[in-house]
């Protein structure tokens, strides 16, 4: 029998609390940490026995704690950590057992084009696998641990309190004529299909501040100019999605900030780094290829009318056939042509982006105040700032503001107002549903240690030049497979800077540039992957919010997603990293895009081919 364990050395840990301490569940070829007391001096040996307690190992403790307390199973099984009179239960699964859920789900969505299917099936799925194999069990946890984890997490009863209150603030401004305002505005400049996409390509840019107020606001307000304009809806989800997160992610004043310089700082601070976290932030920010490619290969599509792979089979439907539109979407009655009144609209969102502004400085500001630091500057205020509470106030008062504005004017009496703002609320009722089976199939994938399985398999590969490349793509891939770009920067940033580190001393390279280069890789490759994923909550609100079939956004979307991310590893992770401009870089993927776009991409009116 080959050995039980391999000594591997990862990160260092603390020697803290019981004599054993490990998780549950692990996985074979994964570290796993044994956790050894200070006073067990007189106990030498931890021993681990099978089910039958025989005993298959014996692991002196001064070996694991001169190993930095790692260990890992090569053997899958049920085992007992035993020293002395403690004993720790633990199962060890098969590696690769921890990738089947995620992409069972993937897998089932776009077979059947049922989302709350596949994303049940998913952690049902690893429910199974976690729960000892016992198909009734993994059943009932499905609603007893993961979906109800998923709504008692703080911050996300917060994401879909402000989802809520989005559709809320909609559906007032819709009912009220605002929104029917505003398009009239912007259907001054969107006369044209081109113009009404680059139109919707800038106001996707102005609404930077959040990802899932950009989807929101956006998809609900150019869906009436773009279906006038026979786009299809498929095409409205991409530009929504694709000028979301990348926006989001790039802007030094957003909800992404404060989280992305927490987990730099706290990267940095872990191997006693002493360079400002918002400053690399900054320095960051030309690195990131992916975003920068995503947004502008949106403009490039929009601005030349070409398309290419089922994008183009769309739009050509909808330039022939027009857009199959709801009935619901059309049903604003007469009362709202009469009182179509553009500030209706503008003023309830413009209280969402500076009332998110005001939020970030006003909670930043609190935090450093209790604190006791007197003297701070807008990176700080950013960064210590609650994001959560600044969309849950901005979106709250703007659905108040709406309400006040539409019996004000007598547009609406009180009740039809709060009637509404409450069939607002109910319209995102369903994306609420697949968002909290989303974050259940995300802590699937987090008590399976699938992003820990996927960074070990390629631990032995990196090299000073191809690290941020590598870093892209191991992000690419958990993000896709969890749907969270969020949760793959907590999961991989405090891996990769250590790495960086280390990488970077052993080759005699500058730490900084590596580190700048892989931390850019790690926010730009989770963008990425949560903008390829069908479970991704920004992907499933652009296509809630645009009123687009869930999977028709995702096919349509992944070629432009996948070109963009070709082109950001091969013409700039890559030459980066060797010493290459990122601007010059910059300029090499964007010209190459056009290129693509320009001789790859066909006219979407079949006349003009």
């Amino acid at each position: 029998m080959r050995k039980l364990f391999i000594l591997f050395l990862l990160l260092g840990s603390a020697i803290y609390g019981q004599p054993v301490e490990t998780g549950n569940l692990h996985l074979t070829g994964i570290p796993t940490e044994i956790i050894l007391a200070d006073d067990i001096s007189d106990i030498q040996l931890i021993k681990i026995t099978n089910e039958s307690g025989k005993i298959i190992r014996e692991i002196s403790a001064e070996e694991i704690r001169k190993n930095k307390n790692k260990m890992v199973f090569v053997e899958s099984g049920n085992f007992t950590l035993s020293i002395g009179e403690y004993k720790k239960e633990v199962r060890v699964l098969p590696g690769f057992l921890s990738l089947l859920p995620p992409l069972a789900a993937i897998l089932l969505a776009l077979i059947f084009r049922q989302v709350v299917i596949a994303l049940v099936s998913g952690i049902y799925l690893g429910a199974f696998f976690i729960y000892d194999y016992n198909p009734l069990l993994a059943f009932l946890r499905i609603g007893d641990h993961f979906v109800l984890r998923a709504v008692a997490d703080e911050s996300h009863v917060m994401i879909i309190l402000f989802t809520l209150l989005i559709g809320g603030v909609v559906g007032v401004i819709s009912k009220n004529g605002g929104t029917r305002g505003l398009a009239l505005q912007i259907t001054k400049l969107a006369k044209t299909s081109r113009s009404g996409m680059v139109s919707s390509w800038l106001l996707g840019l102005a609404i930077f501040f959040d990802d899932y107020a950009n989807s929101l606001i956006m998809g609900n307000m150019m869906r009436p100019i773009t279906d006038k304009l026979n786009i299809s809806r498929a095409k409205l989800a991409y530009i929504v999605d694709s000028t979301s997160a990348p926006i989001a992610s790039l802007m030094i004043i957003s909800t992404w900030i404060g989280y992305e310089i927490g987990l730099i700082d706290a990267g940095l601070k872990s191997i006693g780094y002493d360079v400002s976290a918002y400053t690399l932030f900054i320095d960051s920010i030309p690195y990131r290829f992916y975003p920068i490619a995503a947004l502008f290969l949106v403009f490039f599509i929009s601005f030349t009318e070409r398309d290419f792979g089922p994008m183009l089979k769309s739009e050509r439907n909808a330039r022939l056939n027009g857009v199959a539109e709801n009935k619901e979407d059309n049903s604003e009655g007469k009362k709202e042509f009469r009182s179509a009144k553009w500030y209706n609209g503008a003023i309830p969102i413009l209280i969402i982006l500076f009332g998110t502004i005001g939020g970030l400085i006003y909670t930043g500001i609190a935090v450093l105040e209790a604190d006791g630091i007197a003297e701070y500057g807008i990176q700080e205020i950013i960064s210590n700032a609650d994001s959560y509470k600044a969309l849950l106030w901005s979106s709250f008062f703007a659905g108040i503001t709406a309400v006040l504005m539409s019996v004000f004017q007598k547009i609406l009496t009180l009740n039809e107002a709060l009637e509404a703002w409450q069939k607002g609320l109910q319209s995102m009722f369903y994306a609420c549903v697949i968002l909290v089976f989303a974050w259940g199939i995300s802590m699937i994938t987090t008590e399976m240690k699938t992003a820990d399985y996927i960074i070990t398999l390629i631990s032995d590969s990196f090299h000073p030049g191809f690290l941020p490349a590598v870093v892209f793509l191991i992000c690419g891939v958990i993000s896709f497979s969890t749907g969270t770009s969020w949760g793959t920067m907590a999961i991989v940033m405090p891996l990769v800077i250590p790495l960086a580190y280390a990488v970077a001393q052993n080759s005699g390279v500058d730490p900084y540039l590596v580190i700048t280069g892989s931390v850019s890789s790690v926010l730009a490759g989770s963008v990425f992957g949560d903008h390829c994923s069908p479970i991704a909550d920004t992907t499933i609100l652009s296509s809630m919010a645009s009123k687009c079939n869930h999977i028709e956004h995702v096919r349509t979307q992944l070629p432009y997603s996948i070109a963009a991310g070709v082109a950001a590893v091969l013409l700039g992770e890559i030459p980066s990293a060797f010493g290459l401009s990122p601007y010059f870089s910059i300029i090499l993927i964007l010209t190459t895009l056009f290129l693509v776009v320009r001789f790859y991409g066909k006219k979407v009116t079949p006349d003009n081919n």
